[in-house]
């Protein structure tokens, strides 16, 4: 199993580990079916009232899709199948609040994940970046999901200054893309210390409001990914130039502000 979870039933709070350190915890097809799976199991659990959701280790939250999985794809530029776009809990229809508790890495695919929790609490070890543009690819649900947590411009440097840059956890809590900052390893607990809280109120109350708050955006989100299809199939180099492009990739570190 490449997912972790523990639920303590007597604070309501269920961890959600992303569980392959060897791999940065990047996600592969197996992952992403397990996220689902555990979104879907997490609905149904009446005993878990909050949830957590990390990566082991303090090297990544995720590095997002690992990059040694196929994704087979139909023969039609109308027809692009995305693996990691329906592994947030808001894709799966749960609306228990999710806090992330961000170590390390969080880059690429990780914003399918950041975009869709209540709030972010990183270590001070954490960066945040997205190499798609570097390697020939089209950020668009990743953008669309962080255009609308922190400020536009901000958004678009992130996502289009590729692997030159990463975001420093200081920096993200300047800007609100991350709401608590403690030191290197202390997310997770002050993620959970925040979830039980959580989990303590009416469940209803909390749940309405987790969805009120996604209501807000939710027209204009929607109307948005109804173009990444498009964009992605438009913009993207064909895979044999991506992997020579990341097969060159620079070695020199990057810039992290």
């Amino acid at each position: 199993m490449s997912i972790h979870v523990t639920t303590d039933k007597d604070t309501g709070v269920a961890v959600v580990t992303l569980d392959r350190p060897a791999r940065l915890n990047a996600m592969d097809t197996t992952t992403a079916d397990e996220l689902r799976a555990t979104w879907q199991e997490l609905r149904h659990d009446d005993t878990t009232r909050a949830v957590v959701l990390t990566g082991t280790g303090t090297r990544a939250f995720t590095t997002g899709l690992d990059r040694d999985t196929t994704v087979p794809q139909p023969n039609s530029p109308f027809m692009q199948d995305d693996p990691l776009l329906t592994v947030g809990p808001k894709a799966n229809d749960l609306w228990k609040p999710v806090i992330a508790a961000v170590e390390g890495m969080a880059c690429g695919g990780a914003f399918y994940l950041l975009g869709e929790c209540e709030f972010i609490v990183a270590g001070a070890g954490a960066v945040f970046f997205d190499p798609h543009t570097t390697y020939g690819m089209v950020s668009a649900y990743e953008s669309i999901l962080l255009a609308h947590r922190m400020p536009y411009g901000e958004a678009a440097r992130l996502m289009l200054m590729g692997t030159r840059e990463r975001l420093s956890a200081e920096r993200a809590y300047a800007m609100g893309l991350v709401s608590e900052l403690t030191e290197t390893g202390g997310a997770l607990s002050a993620a959970t210390a925040c979830a039980t809280t959580l989990a303590s109120y009416p469940p209803t109350a909390v749940q309405g409001t987790v969805r009120a708050l996604w209501t807000a955006t939710e027209a204009t989100r929607t109307a948005a990914f109804s173009h990444a299809p498009h964009l992605i199939t438009l913009g993207n180099l064909p895979p044999d130039q991506q992997a020579k492009l990341f097969a060159a990739r620079s070695t020199d570190g990057p810039r992290i502000r």
